[in-house]
């Protein structure tokens, strides 16, 4: 079974920086897409940054120029880099992978358990 962990959400003041991680693991697998989403309280969740298997990416037009997503598939993590932090990025941030357990097989999509970042003003 593999698992997906995030991790480096914290308390940052407006203008600061957090760099989030997305870990899979577990066993003969191959991660292949993968989604940043957040969700705010009492909203619904929403995409914020993709990349695919071939490190392309695409971001929501309020992130773009402020967040980065980048990925090192010799340790099967994607990050978000998330620089000139808002108020309004405040959320809980999950990342939503599409999966290949074994590598040979389609592709599976499965969610993390979330890591809230909390922005100050």
């Amino acid at each position: 079974q593999v698992q997906l962990v995030e991790s480096g959400g914290g308390l940052v003041q407006a203008g600061g920086s957090l760099r989030l991680f997305c870990a899979a693991s577990g066993s003969a697998f191959r991660l292949n897409t993968v989604d940043w989403y957040l969700q705010a309280a009492g909203k619904q969740r929403e995409l914020v940054a993709v990349i695919n298997s071939d490190g392309s990416t695409n971001y929501a037009d309020s992130v773009k120029g402020r967040f980065t997503i980048s990925r090192d598939n010799t340790k099967n993590t994607v990050y978000l880099q998330m620089n000139s932090l808002k108020p309004e990025d405040s959320a809980v941030y999950y990342c939503y992978a599409a999966i290949r357990s074994p590598p040979s097989s389609g592709p599976s999509w499965h969610w993390g358990q979330g890591t809230q970042v909390t922005v100050s003003s």
